[in-house]
């Protein structure tokens, strides 16, 4: 990992943290709680995952643009992969219509 990327995921983490602090919303909650007698600790856990794309799924990640000029849906390969890990089918998907198909003979 190079120092350029270790630095955008440690931004990336203070700008979570600086939302938390910043939200409304979670400061009129913390305050409530404290009216009905208790402090607050707030231990948030961040799990940055990172997956390196080749440079033409790259150029397409950015500029919008399908690959192959083939629409796959709104699901990459890798949340269809934690879909099915979650025992989720999606409509459409060819691995699960093959595993259908296969569990119905």
């Amino acid at each position: 990992m190079t120092s350029r990327l270790r630095e955008l995921i440690q931004q990336l983490g203070e700008a979570i943290h600086e939302s938390v602090i910043e939200s409304e919303q979670i400061a009129g909650v913390v305050q409530d709680i404290r009216k009905h007698g208790f402090d607050v600790l707030l231990m948030l856990e961040a799990t940055i995952g990172l997956n390196e794309v080749g440079a033409k799924n790259a150029e397409s990640a950015e500029t919008g643009a399908e690959s192959d000029g083939e629409s796959e849906g709104p699901f990459t390969q890798n949340d269809l992969h934690f879909l099915r890990s979650l025992r989720i089918s999606v409509e459409g998907d060819k691995d699960d219509e093959n595993e259908n198909q296969v569990g119905s003979e």
